[in-house]
C-alpha cells in the first residue's frame, strides 16, 4: 500500500470540495438581499459592493490554488525529505523541527503575496486599508516568530511524549494543547500589545454607561480599553479580552468614530452577553473536541513509522507527521467539525443579541450592525451551505429578524 498516494487522494478530495464551496460563495453576491436589510446599500454603494466581492472573490481563488498546488507538490515530489538532507538535520528534534520552520516559511512565501495583494492593493482600492507598508513588514516578521516558536514548541513535546509514552501520546498532548489554549485566552490581552497600543477609555458619559451596565450584570473587568485598529483598517470591531483578572474589554477606535454613543454601549452588551453567558469557557470547553481530533491524528500519523518511507525519509519525522495530520487528516475532517463548531458560535450569537435585547439596547444593536455591515461592504445573502461550514455568526439579516421577533414578544 502506497500512502503517498492515498494521501494526494485525499487532499485531492478536499480541494474540490473546497472549489465547490468557494464557488457557491461567489454565487452569493447574485442572490436576492432579504427585505430587512435592503436599506443598508443605496445603488451606488451596492455596485461598489459587488466591485469589492468580486476582487476579494478572484484573489481568493487564486490563493486557494496556488497553495494546494505547492503543498500537492510539496508532498508528492518529496519535498519535505529533500528539505532536511540538504540542511543536514540529523535526529529526531532536528529533522522535526527543519520541516516545521520549512512548512512555515514555504507558508509564508505563498500567503504574503496574496495578503499583500489583499491589503496594500483591494483593501486600499476600497478605502479600508490603513497599514503602512512598514506596519505590513513589521506584523509579518512578528506573526512567523511567533508562529515557528510556539511550533517548534509543540512539536519538542510530541517528540518527547511520545518517546517516552508511546501510545499515551494521545492524552497527554490533549492535556498540553489543552492547557496552552487556556495560557493563550488568559494571555491575550499581552499578546495583543504585540501588535497593537492600548490605551484606557477616558472618563465621560460613554465610560460611566459602560460601567454601570458592568455594576448590573455583576462583572468585573481589569479595563476598558481602546486599541488604534485605525492604524490598520477601517473596520470596526470590540470584543472581551482574557478571562478572570486579565479579562479586559477592548474597543476599536474606529468603532467609537463610526458608531453613536447608544450604538457603542448596544455593542458593548452584546459583548457583555458573550460575558454573562461564559461564552469564552464554553468555546474552550467545545474545542476539546478540535484538540482531541488533533491529538488522535497526530497519534495515528506516528504510529506507523513505515509510512515515511513513502514520503522520502528513511525514518519516521514528527514535524512531516504534523504536515500529514494537518494537510490530510484535519482537512478532510473539518468541514465535519465546522458544522458541529460553527453551529455552536452562531447560537452563541443569537443569545448575545437576545441578552443586549433585553437590556433594552435591541434598535441600536440593530443599527449598529448595519453600520458594520455597510462599513465592511458585507455580503448580505451569503449562501446557506457556505453559512453553515464557514460562518461563526448569523447573517446579519438572520439576526435582526430574531432581534425583531424577540422585541415583539
Amino acid at each position: 500500500m502506497n500512502f503517498k498516494w492515498i494521501a494526494l487522494a485525499v487532499m485531492g478530495i478536499v480541494f474540490v470540495f473546497d472549489t465547490f464551496v468557494h464557488y457557491l460563495d461567489t454565487k452569493s453576491a447574485s442572490r436576492p438581499i432579504p427585505q430587512n436589510v435592503a436599506d443598508i446599500y443605496d445603488k451606488e454603494e451596492y455596485e461598489k459592493f459587488l466591485a469589492y466581492e468580486k476582487d476579494g472573490n478572484k484573489l481568493s481563488l487564486a490563493h486557494h490554488i496556488v497553495t494546494y498546488l505547492v503543498s500537492f507538490l510539496l508532498i508528492g515530489f518529496d519535498g519535505y525529505a529533500a528539505i532536511v538532507n540538504w540542511v543536514g538535520a540529523e535526529g529526531l528534534y532536528a529533522a522535526a523541527i527543519a520541516v516545521v520552520i520549512a512548512d512555515t516559511l514555504l507558508s509564508s512565501l505563498v500567503s504574503v503575496p496574496f495578503s499583500y495583494v489583499r491589503n496594500m492593493g483591494i483593501e486600499e482600492k476600497y478605502g479600508f486599508n490603513k497599514m503602512t507598508k512598514k506596519t505590513f513588514f513589521v506584523d509579518l516578521i512578528k506573526e512567523l516568530i511567533i508562529s515557528a516558536g510556539l511550533m517548534c514548541g509543540l512539536i519538542c513535546v510530541v517528540v518527547a511524549v511520545h518517546q517516552a509514552l508511546g501510545h499515551w501520546l494521545v492524552i497527554v498532548l490533549a492535556g498540553v494543547i489543552m492547557a496552552f489554549i487556556v495560557v493563550l485566552t488568559f494571555l491575550q490581552p499581552v499578546f495583543t500589545r504585540i501588535f497593537n497600543k492600548l490605551t484606557p477609555l477616558e472618563e465621560g458619559s460613554l465610560r460611566t454607561r459602560l460601567t454601570e451596565l458592568l455594576e448590573v450584570n455583576g462583572c468585573t473587568v481589569r479595563q476598558i480599553s481602546v486599541t488604534d485598529g485605525s492604524k490598520r483598517s477601517t473596520k470596526a470591531n470590540a470584543y472581551f479580552g482574557g478571562f478572570g483578572k486579565m479579562k479586559t474589554i477592548v474597543l476599536y477606535d474606529t468603532l467609537m468614530e463610526q458608531m453613536t454613543e447608544d450604538e457603542i454601549v448596544a455593542v458593548f452588551a452584546h459583548e457583555m452577553g458573550h460575558n454573562k453567558h461564559k461564552d469564552t469557557l464554553k468555546l474552550m470547553a467545545m474545542n476539546v473536541v478540535n484538540v482531541l481530533l488533533i491529538a488522535v491524528s497526530l497519534w495515528a500519523v506516528v504510529s506507523l513509522p513505515e509510512i515515511y518511507q513513502d514520503f522520502g525519509f528513511t525514518g519516521i519525522n514528527y514535524g512531516f507527521a504534523f504536515v500529514l495530520a494537518g494537510n490530510v487528516l484535519l482537512s478532510f475532517l473539518s468541514p465535519f467539525v465546522g458544522l458541529f463548531t460553527s453551529g455552536m458560535t452562531r447560537r452563541a450569537e443569537y443569545a448575545a443579541d437576545k441578552f443586549a435585547v433585553d437590556a433594552g439596547y435591541g434598535p441600536e444593536l440593530i443599527s449598529a450592525l448595519k453600520k458594520l455591515a455597510k462599513n465592511t461592504l458585507s455580503c448580505l445573502s451569503p449562501h446557506p451551505v457556505v453559512v453553515a461550514l464557514t460562518y461563526s455568526h448569523p447573517t446579519i439579516s438572520q439576526r435582526v429578524d430574531a432581534m425583531e421577533k424577540h422585541m415583539k414578544k
